[in-house]
């Protein structure tokens, strides 16, 4: 096949996944959908029997973002599936995404994952890109009220504010709602990183596909995101947020990163023009 998906359920509204199953399979591609289920029950089981393309698959536990969604990238590495769709359950999009996306990578050898535009229900947009952070950029980001403009340039220089999202650009670092894959790159670099339950999983890999091949940023076509950002509303997932990063830092460096340093200052010369 051409395409697989793997979504990632844990305890989601019907209503909301149904429509990001539909946006996938809204295509005349060759294409399979992976719904790994973390929930406490299979009451989401009966989304599997939406359409025949679809795998269900029941954990009866909660093996945490990457691991699950690691079921599905082996099995479609397995498959020799060409490329694989990352994509959350609150993601939804028009028909016609995938296949440009798809246009993309096919005329592009040296790009490992190509990332859309994205916004908001509201329709305003979602500063999706960035440079790879330092533990200073994550602090302010979570821990410094909005109320606070101290840091609003640290934070809109994180972001890529500058950048305008109006053009493509190769960015080390994508938010992981949508996360469109060569397989042939995740056979080099590997897949999700198991070590990290949730959160950061998608910085880690955006990291070692940048290491070797291009990720883009590709603006001419985008999908919509509801982003609940559920870790700054419940305790136990911001501890989670906490572990994972200090498991990210750990494995790259706190402080003194070089090739953090030089990805993000090659990145600034990109968007300057240099």
């Amino acid at each position: 096949m051409q395409i697989s998906a793997s979504i990632v359920l844990y305890d989601n509204k019907k209503e909301i996944v149904l429509e990001a199953i539909k946006s996938f399979l809204s295509t005349s591609l060759d294409v399979k959908l992976y719904l790994i289920d973390n929930s406490k029950n299979d009451t989401l089981k009966s989304l599997g029997e939406v359409d025949k393309r679809i795998t269900y698959i029941y954990n009866n536990e909660n093996l945490g973002f990457g691991k699950a969604h690691n079921i599905a990238l082996q099995k479609s590495l397995m498959d020799f599936t060409s490329y694989h769709l990352v994509l959350n359950p609150d993601v939804s999009f028009n028909k016609g995404v995938l296949e440009s996306l798809l246009s993309y990578l096919q005329q592009n050898s040296d790009v490992a994952l190509v990332m859309p535009k994205v916004y908001y229900p509201n329709g305003s947009l979602q500063y999706t890109c960035r440079r790879l952070p330092t533990p200073f950029d994550l602090i302010i980001r979570r821990f410094i009220p909005k109320s606070i403009h101290l840091f609003d340039n640290a934070k809109k220089e994180y972001e890529l504010h500058d950048f305008g999202y109006d053009k493509e650009m190769n960015i080390p670092f994508f938010l992981g709602s949508f996360m469109f894959l060569r397989t042939d790159a995740l056979r080099e670099v590997g897949v999700f990183d198991e070590n990290i339950f949730l959160y950061m999983e998608d910085l880690d890999l955006c990291r070692r596909l940048h290491q070797k091949y291009k990720t883009m940023f590709y603006p001419y076509v985008s999908i919509t995101h509801i982003h609940a950002r559920d870790s700054y509303k419940n305790y136990g997932l911001l501890k989670e947020h906490i572990k994972s990063t200090i498991y990210y830092f750990n494995k790259w460096g706190w402080f003194f990163d070089k090739e953090r340093k030089e990805i993000n200052n090659a990145l600034s010369k990109r968007i300057k023009g240099l």
